[in-house]
């Protein structure tokens, strides 16, 4: 079972470092086997800066690239070859700088250095999302907001969550810990047993309320001595989208695909409370 610490953190707010956090819940029966660290942007988007297209015109040598000059930071200028065809003067751009690493959807990586292209030198790459691995269209370079300020750090706009995710063997009888809540209740026993400080953070629900029981359906529960009790809601006014980012990159911290929000949010629950769901159609 994948246990995110960022997630943990959420339950158990403690100042122990991540190995720390290894060794006692292997001590408690949860034996960890591995500790992976996770990136929700392979590389963090280390040495991507905003540039800002100065020139733009065709390369001597080849008919569908062009050579542009880049202002990456103020003064700095470099000359960069790129064959989308939506790069265009003006444009706030992705630049991977020479000494960069970007890394495709395959975890290849492509280390950038400065080359010759048919005959010109180019000193960095002009990036589309795909590349940059923070989306799917190869359409064209990235635009940026024209008032991003030339120099930012691309990681700055996009925001790299770093998390630690630990690989627990679980044993059959410990059902109480097949999830991220059980596994810090377990923590917070042996905290309190070693006298080491914590803070203990839990949702306050307080706020839900129905608003009416219009809309109800019938169960039957055709085996009550396997299942005493069904419980259900009915939402209305769902919409069916994507997932926030928030959401989505923490099913992806532990191996979870992003599918929609109803199938997410279940997902979520299952993982975070132990509590299995299931969002049917009303219809």
């Amino acid at each position: 079972m994948k246990i995110s610490k960022n997630w943990l953190c959420e339950f158990l707010n403690t100042d122990l470092t991540v190995y720390e956090i290894s060794e006692y819940l292997t001590n408690l029966g949860l034996e960890v086997e591995g500790v992976k660290s996770y990136e929700s942007i392979k590389g963090s988007l280390e040495g991507i800066l905003v540039g800002k297209i100065l020139k733009c015109y065709k390369h001597p040598n080849a008919d569908k690239l062009k050579i542009t000059q880049v202002e990456i930071t103020q003064n700095i200028i470099k000359q960069i070859i790129c064959g989308a065809k939506n790069v265009k003067v003006g444009q706030k751009v992705a630049v991977a700088t020479e000494g960069s690493i970007l890394h495709d959807k395959n975890h290849n990586e492509i280390k950038i250095n400065k080359t010759k292209i048919r005959g010109e030198i180019s000193e960095g790459m002009i990036c589309s999302e795909y590349e940059l691995n923070i989306g799917d269209s190869r359409e064209g370079i990235l635009e940026l907001d024209s008032n991003t300020k030339i120099g930012t750090a691309l990681n700055n706009i996009y925001k790299c969550e770093k998390d630690h995710i630990y690989e627990i063997g679980i044993t059959p009888n410990r059902g109480d810990a097949l999830s991220h809540f059980g596994v810090a209740r377990d923590l917070k026993a042996k905290l309190i047993h070693e006298k080491i400080p914590f803070k203990w953070i839990t949702n306050n629900n307080n706020k839900f309320k129905i608003d009416n029981n219009s809309f109800s359906i019938k169960i039957n529960v055709e085996k009550k001595l396997l299942v005493k009790k069904y419980y259900g809601l009915t939402i209305s006014n769902i919409k069916v989208s994507e997932s926030n980012n928030k959401v989505k990159n923490k099913l992806l911290s532990i191996g979870v695909k992003p599918i929609n929000n109803i199938v997410d949010i279940t997902n979520l629950i299952l993982h975070e409370t132990g509590q299995p769901l299931h969002a049917f159609d009303a219809n």
